[in-house]
């Protein structure tokens, strides 16, 4: 095991149920990052389409259905600095761009109805996307939950701040920003403001995506095929599907993503890295199915499955314009898929607790090649130094 670790000499609390050790997780197939780029740049294209009346109120509905959040304001002064612009075409173009995506297992309305009524919110999976400033190339970046980290002071909705966490959980940094009114947008500014202090890499937007928009956009395309290996069985997330072919519906989607302890498919580790790998998985069986229904060149058929996205989400106001976003998106249509290929931190297993995590000295490597805007993967796809994904088990 490495041995840089995190603040490892100080001792840890636990704040949710002790799991299992950490084990090794293999990086995403490339196919998985090319299908999702083509479908954002479809995507992109209906949207940009504002030259008729119908795209026009589809633009509107749209819109209006997202829920801009106000992160910045809670972010503070005492970050990263920013890179430098020049002479940029639009908000992003012309320099790198880096997006925490968050998943919440926030139990508000339906999503109380989804999985259970619990107190407070995590964020269940988090990842940075970052686009690199000539667009030729986008990284995405999985972040252990079970990371031991330090957490920063933390603005709250009413304006009093949180007292700084050593070795805590990751993704206690949601739970902390979001306090006692679950506020999403201090939720999110919280997590970034950990991640850039661990990491040293400045975040410029984010978006936090809700369990029921996940069950709602599966079912509004009919579902998800997927093809299993072995049966599964989860009491916990109250999955219980066979082997074999078979198509998700919503619920069955959602129950599968969230699944961490059981039988079958890697359930029997109950790790979190094994679930990133499980993740991977249904997102690359859904982006098969978008594509094959040629559901993104009918934007009536487009627009519940939009609305179902937009109302699960809750993005920084610099993403909450639907045009930016298409702009965007545009500008990945010619992505090369080779450069598509996840990783995860660098963990091993915490000196203090086997069942948590410490980024190891190479996630340094990956954040500072990140800052300089350079690849993670070398010409033939093998991931640098600074890309592992393995961990101590």
């Amino acid at each position: 095991m490495p041995e840089t670790t995190l603040r490892s000499d100080r001792p840890v609390r636990h704040s949710r149920a002790v799991q299992r050790p950490a084990r090794h997780v293999r990086r995403a197939r490339g196919g998985v990052g090319r299908r999702v780029a083509r479908v954002a740049a479809a995507t992109a294209g209906v949207l940009a389409l504002g030259g008729t009346t119908g795209a026009v109120a589809l633009y509107a509905q749209v819109q209006g259905s997202i829920d801009a959040a106000d992160v910045d304001q809670f972010l503070g002064d005492d970050r990263p600095t920013a890179p430098a612009e020049e002479d940029p075409v639009d908000g992003y173009a012309g320099r790198p761009l880096n997006i925490l995506v968050m998943g919440t297992d926030l139990r508000d309305g339906e999503n109380a109805e989804i999985a259970g009524e619990v107190d407070g919110m995590r964020s269940d999976t988090t990842m940075l996307v970052h686009l690199s400033a000539d667009r030729s190339r986008v990284d995405v970046v999985s972040i252990p939950r079970d990371s031991l980290v330090d957490i920063p002071s933390c603005t709250l909705e009413d304006g009093s701040t949180t007292d700084p966490q050593s070795d805590a959980m990751f993704n206690d940094a949601f739970h902390i920003g979001g306090g006692d009114t679950e506020n999403l947008a201090a939720a999110a500014a919280c997590t970034r403001r950990t991640f850039e202090q661990n990491s040293g890499l400045r975040t410029d937007e984010s978006i936090v995506v809700k369990m029921d928009g996940v069950r709602d956009v599966i079912d509004a395309l009919g579902g998800v095929p997927m093809d299993l290996p072995e049966a599964m069985d989860s009491p916990k997330a109250g999955l219980h599907v066979p082997a074999g072919p078979q198509t998700f519906d919503g619920t069955t989607a959602l129950q599968f993503l969230r699944a961490r302890t059981g039988t079958g498919n890697g359930l029997e580790m109950g790790s979190d890295l094994a679930r990133i790998e499980r993740q991977q998985q249904l997102v690359d069986a859904l982006a098969a199915q978008v594509q094959g229904a040629g559901l993104l060149s009918d934007p009536t058929t487009l627009m519940p499955v939009l609305t179902s996205v937009t109302r699960s989400l809750s993005i920084s106001e610099g993403l909450a314009d639907v045009r930016d976003l298409a702009g965007l998106a545009l500008t990945l249509r010619d992505v090369d898929p080779a450069t598509l290929q996840p990783v995860t931190v660098p963990v091993a297993e915490a000196p203090q607790d086997r069942y948590r995590v410490v980024w190891t000295s190479q996630a340094q490597d990956l954040w500072d090649r990140l800052a300089a805007d350079q690849p993670l993967t070398d010409a033939a796809g093998t991931p640098t130094a600074g890309a592992t994904t393995t961990t101590g088990a």
